[in-house]
């Protein structure tokens, strides 16, 4: 049984912990879950039938923008962008509250529809965007008209590629979130934000 002192206690302790004077009471949060293909997944990730268009459409639906991360098997950098970066409250909060997030792997045998209506393999529809690295996040704009008339590589408003600390992650996703894409690149906002 908790005692009173034995609450308050802990309390103190919460609050020199967080700086906040608060104890945090956010309940647990679900971890990533290594899959059968041996690429770690969020449980908060977009469950798709893999058409873009309509994962674009319904992201926007829920005022929500879509992404793509793009994933190797054994690939360290996606490891510890599960494991450092979603694993951070804070960061994993800010991007399910603004974002749907679609996990492709760049050698996947999956069937994906892109915008322009095309179905290949997510190995082909990586060749087709020039995705040769990994992580990498495709960030799209937030309205799909228009989209398949464009080449794949202007369909993006940005993308980032190769491993970011944690709080670089975060910040790309607020470059994307204030639509800082529209006055300058990713570099120069992360320059300026560090």
């Amino acid at each position: 049984m908790l005692s009173r002192r034995m609450f308050l206690a802990g309390v103190s302790a919460g609050s020199a912990a967080n700086g906040l004077g608060l104890l945090d009471l956010n309940p647990a949060r679900a971890e990533a879950v290594l899959g059968d293909d041996g690429l770690y997944r969020q449980p908060w990730f977009l469950e798709s039938f893999l058409e873009l268009a309509d994962d674009l459409a319904g992201a926007s639906e829920k005022k929500k923008r879509f992404a793509i991360m793009w994933e190797l098997r054994g690939c360290p950098y996606c490891k510890q962008t599960h494991l450092v970066n979603f694993a951070k409250p804070e960061i994993e909060n800010f991007i399910k509250d603004r974002f749907e997030i679609l996990q492709l792997n760049i050698i996947g045998s999956r069937e994906v529809t892109d915008f322009d209506g095309e179905k290949l393999s997510e190995k082909r529809i990586a060749e087709k965007y020039g995705v040769r690295y990994t992580p990498t996040f495709q960030f799209f704009s937030d309205n799909a008209a228009g989209l398949a008339r464009k080449k794949p590589r202007e369909r993006e408003v940005t993308r980032a590629q190769g491993y970011l600390e944690p709080r670089d992650f975060l910040a790309m996703f607020r470059f994307v979130t204030e639509r800082a894409y529209e006055k300058g690149s990713l570099r120069d906002y992360l320059k300026a934000n560090s």
